[in-house]
């Protein structure tokens, strides 16, 4: 029973993980920028959610709304800012728009960080509660309703992007310009405006299947080894996949001509 609560809680932790993993594979797809800063959006709209209801006493569907709003508006201000210059040809290409793309989001990485710790402290905030009860029993052992809240979400929120990618009219066009950008603008695609609504497609079942993988990897290791170095564990799953499966969980080995 140990090992089944263990591997339940894991993979809801690891549905979190998979969520930004797919935004990270999604704008490396198109980009082919690694984005440093892309969990503090993150933290961006869970620090404006926390805020609007404890400090300002917003209800908490209007805030989460207003929250969700405010994490786009900032995103969309540092895309055209930021990333916009990168894949209009304004930077350069090759190794100088690589530097420039490291250094910028990890610029703005430490920026965010910082800043959130001189505006509200270097410690965590509690958010309001979702719901009145602290735990429910599921599968003979008892769980978080937050975290399981947040992690259906979470899956819900996987299947509809996955769905919109690969079923309607304008996933079809973010796959072509992930595919071959110039390719996409003879055929009448605006690149420039698929990039700054989504950000591009890489290996979505692998992002997906990495980040449950984590999540459940990580809770064994907290359990049987120490919760000390429950971080370590992803550093050591990343550099084994390196090694000895540097072309991803789902990649395949290609050549160009």
């Amino acid at each position: 029973m140990l090992i089944l609560e263990i591997l339940f809680t894991g993979l809801l932790m690891g549905s979190f993980y998979a969520l930004m993993a797919l935004g990270l594979t999604l704008i490396f797809g198109i980009l082919k920028i690694v984005n440093f800063a892309h969990g503090e959006f993150f933290m961006i709209g869970a620090y404006a959610y926390t805020l609007l209801v404890l400090r300002a006493g917003m209800p908490q569907v209007p805030a989460i709304v207003t929250a969700m709003v405010l994490g786009a508006v900032v995103a969309l201000l540092m895309e055209r800012l930021l990333m916009r210059p990168l894949y209009t040809g304004v930077i350069g290409a090759g190794a100088l728009r690589d530097e420039y793309a490291i250094i910028v989001t990890f610029g703005l990485s430490l920026f965010l960080i910082n800043l959130s710790h001189q505006v509200l402290g270097p410690y965590p905030i509690k958010g309001p509660d979702l719901v009145g009860v602290s735990r429910v029993e599921l599968l003979g052992f008892f769980v978080s309703p937050h975290r399981l809240l947040a992690s259906g979400l979470a899956a819900l929120t996987l299947g509809l992007i996955v769905w919109l990618i690969r079923t309607t009219v304008w996933g079809k066009r973010v796959q072509a310009v992930a595919q071959n950008r110039f390719g996409a603008a003879i055929a009448g695609i605006d690149h420039a405006r698929v990039s700054a609504l989504l950000g591009g497609l890489g290996s979505i079942p692998g992002s997906i299947v990495g980040g449950l993988l984590l999540g459940v990897l990580e809770n064994f290791g907290a359990i049987y080894v120490s919760y000390e170095y429950r971080d370590t564990f992803g550093f050591v799953i990343l550099m084994l996949v390196l090694l000895l499966r540097p072309q991803g969980l789902f990649g395949e080995r290609a050549r160009e001509v």
